[in-house]
C-alpha cells in the first residue's frame, strides 16, 4: 500500500512517503509548506498522487490551527483522489521512535500536553528518574523536566520530531477522512479567549 502520511500538529510539520513499510522519503518543515512538500515527495519518488492508496494524517494534541491544516489537508487530498484515510495521536508517533520515551508536547500557556492525553504544567509531571523526555515541550522546558530527574535528548535529537514514518506504521483503521477526528485535549485559546456576552452585546 502506498501511503503519503504527515504531521502538522507542533512547530515541526513532517511528512513521509512509505510503500509497505519501506520509506521512499521523509521531509520536515512547516505546516503551510505540507502540500509542497506532498508534491516534492512524490515528484522525487518518481510518482504522482494518483498511484496514493492512503492517507495518514497526525491528529494531535498540539497547535490547535496547525492541527486543523494537517486534518484539511487529509480530508481535501482523500476526497479528491477518492482514497481513504487514518488518523494517528502525535504522541503516539513521539512515543514510537525509542522504547520507553515520554512524549511532551508544546501545549502553550505554561503547560505541556503529555500521553492521556492531558494537559498539565511541567513542574506537575510526575516521573521516575531517568524518564527520557521528548518532543518541543521537553525543548521548552528542559530545566524544569531535569531538576525533576527526567532525561532530555540535545535539541538536534531526531527523538524531538514526531516524524511521519512512524505515523505510517502505526496507522490502522483506514475510512473515510471526514471522520478521522483532531485531538484537541482542551478548548482553542479563540474560545476561551471570548468574552461572556460579548455576541449579545453587539446585536
Amino acid at each position: 500500500m502506498l501511503i503519503i502520511a504527515f504531521d502538522t500538529a507542533t512547530s515541526i510539520a513532517t511528512s513521509a512517503l512509505v510503500r509497505d513499510g519501506e520509506v521512499l522519503g521523509e521531509r520536515a518543515s512547516r505546516a503551510v509548506t505540507l502540500l509542497a512538500d506532498v508534491d516534492r515527495l512524490l515528484h522525487d519518488a518518481g510518482l504522482t498522487a494518483a498511484a496514493l492508496q492512503g492517507i495518514v494524517v497526525g491528529t494531535g494534541p498540539g497547535s490547535f490551527t496547525s492541527t486543523r491544516i494537517g486534518l484539511a489537508t487529509a480530508r481535501g487530498l482523500a476526497l479528491a483522489l477518492e482514497i481513504p484515510a487514518a488518523g494517528v495521536s502525535t504522541l503516539d508517533a513521539l512515543a514510537a521512535a525509542e522504547e520507553g520515551v515520554l512524549p511532551v508536547i508544546d501545549a502553550r500557556r505554561r503547560e505541556v500536553f503529555v500521553p492521556g492525553p492531558r494537559a498539565v504544567a511541567p513542574a506537575e509531571l510526575e516521573l521516575d528518574p531517568g524518564t527520557v523526555c521528548v518532543g518541543d515541550g521537553a525543548l521548552r522546558y528542559r530545566d524544569t523536566l531535569e531538576s525533576a530527574g527526567a532525561v532530555v535528548p540535545p535539541d538536534d535529537s531526531d527523538l524531538h520530531v514526531p516524524r511521519a514514518r512512524f505515523h505510517a506504521a502505526l496507522a490502522h483503521g483506514f475510512g473515510p477522512a471526514d471522520a478521522v477526528e483532531p485531538v484537541y485535549v482542551r478548548a482553542p485559546d479563540a474560545a476561551t479567549l471570548r468574552v461572556p456576552g460579548a455576541s449579545e452585546a453587539a446585536r
